[in-house]
């Protein structure tokens, strides 16, 4: 992309979401997405298909919001608080449909299709009960040794949404910290949508060049939302908000209750959303 490709949430996820995209959810515990996956929640996108690897509270609101028909994960749960709720009810009543892998094949099906090859060749897989109960998991031979290895199949989402540091306008995104597979699923979707807590000249980022993980010519837009990643952390900036996990845990036991979370930190506005962050506690900076 060239020349500036900065816009606000609404408009990126207005552009380049839409219903029934295969989204990939950015963040690993650090700088997970929730600015841009609640703007997902707030235009009424339907039908998502989500993916990731270790999935955060995040895809449990999503789908509490009515906004995802299936998941493709390794893990999802409320990260060392417990399990998620909302996913656990839609998955008994059949109202979403899942794909299980493990953490690692996740990343290997991302990176597979970054690097725009149709599978790799991995020793995962191989035993256990995981293999019976994937569709269509299928095992090459090494044509250099013979031996026998899972063939884990590309995946290609339409669309990623990823929160980083900083990015200057034109989309070039550095990052630092955990990463975990950020890079890799973004790299692999067609499309990359990314808010960071700043928008800075492009001499900050061409003095430190090592610190970019995507070029701007890989981003559709860039928003400049700080605390974007609230309540997860981001390095440098702010930490995690654990008593803001540990009340999703007790409000997303029942649809009553996360109803009520989604109405008060989903449907509001940037504004009133910042307002009820302590700021001053949890800022690292």
């Amino acid at each position: 992309m060239t020349g500036t490709s900065r816009r606000s949430l609404a408009l990126s996820v207005a552009e380049h979401v839409h219903d029934g995209d295969t989204v990939f959810l950015g963040g690993f515990g650090h700088a997970v997405p929730f600015a841009l996956g609640h703007e997902l929640i707030r235009a009424g996108k339907r039908d998502l298909v989500i993916c990731r690897s270790g999935a955060d509270i995040l895809a449990d609101q999503l789908i509490a919001a009515g906004c995802v028909s299936s998941v493709i994960f390794g893990w999802i749960g409320n990260p060392d608080v417990g399990i998620a709720h909302a996913f656990r009810r839609a998955i008994a009543d059949g109202s979403i449909t899942w794909e299980e892998w493990t953490n690692w094949s996740m990343v290997l099906r991302l990176q597979a299709a970054a690097w725009g090859v149709p599978y790799l060749p991995a020793k995962v897989l191989l035993a256990g009960d995981g293999p019976a109960v994937i569709d269509g998991l299928l095992r090459v031979s090494c044509p250099y040794t013979g031996e026998e290895l899972a063939a884990i199949p590309a995946l290609e989402p339409d669309v990623a949404i990823i929160h980083a540091q900083r990015a200057d306008e034109s989309g070039n995104v550095q990052m630092w910290g955990v990463i975990g597979d950020t890079v890799v699923g973004a790299l692999a979707s067609k499309r990359i949508i990314v808010s960071v807590e700043e928008i800075v000249h492009t001499s900050v980022i061409e003095s430190s060049p090592n610190l970019t993980v995507i070029p701007a010519h890989r981003v559709a837009a860039v928003c400049e939302v700080p605390w974007g990643a609230y309540p997860s952390y981001v390095e440098g900036a702010y930490t995690r908000d654990d008593d803001h996990y540990v009340e999703y845990d007790r409000r997303s036991r029942t649809p009553e209750g996360v109803a009520e979370h989604l109405e008060r930190w989903v449907n509001v506005d940037r504004d009133a959303y910042l307002s009820m962050i302590d700021r001053h506690r949890l800022a690292t900076a």
